[in-house]
């Protein structure tokens, strides 16, 4: 286990209404099924695709799966808007952004019992790819996407897929 996914790395845990009632380690949360926190940034370019990550073989949830941009807990004592920033830094590389809050979806077992929000920003790249966090990443059209997760959604994260979707009736509405 790489020092990015550290059993002893303490989460906040939180209540259904997310609000923090205590303080345990990664493991434990884990272990336990607890409620916690998480982010998502979606990165999309001035062609309109999104940047996909392909998740680690190193992770020990869901590794070599497609994901958002970035993804990654909020650690204990900090807020979801700095965990957004920290982790476009860590696993992307990106500094100086401040991504947009998009949407929250509540915890479920799609999520791992995360409360997430998920962000949007812009930017075209280049990414400097943490290995420990990704294997590879790659650019992809909304449309390609759509079609992916479609054929073959054991190749997506279950938190990706949900926040897709809900992406996918947001533009339905806006659209329709």
């Amino acid at each position: 286990m790489n020092l990015a996914q550290s059993p002893d790395e303490m989460f906040d845990v939180v209540n259904s209404r997310d609000e923090v009632v205590d303080r345990r380690s990664r493991s434990e949360v884990h272990r336990l099924g607890l409620l916690h926190r998480a982010v998502h940034v979606l990165v999309f370019n001035t062609r309109g695709e999104v940047f996909l990550q392909k998740r680690s073989m190193l992770k020990d949830r869901q590794p070599g799966l497609w994901d958002s941009s970035v993804s990654g807990h909020v650690d204990s004592g900090e807020e979801y808007d700095q965990s957004a920033v920290r982790e476009l830094r860590e696993e992307i590389g990106v500094d100086g952004v401040v991504p947009e809050r998009w949407f929250k979806i509540d915890a479920c077992p799609e999520t791992d019992q995360e409360f997430v929000w998920v962000y949007r920003c812009a930017h075209d790249g280049p990414f400097v790819l943490s290995p420990q966090e990704i294997e590879t990443g790659a650019w992809f059209t909304s449309a390609e996407v759509t079609r992916r997760l479609a054929e073959r959604p054991q190749d997506f994260a279950g938190a990706f897929a949900l926040i897709w979707r809900r992406i996918e009736n947001f533009s339905a509405k806006q659209t329709g």
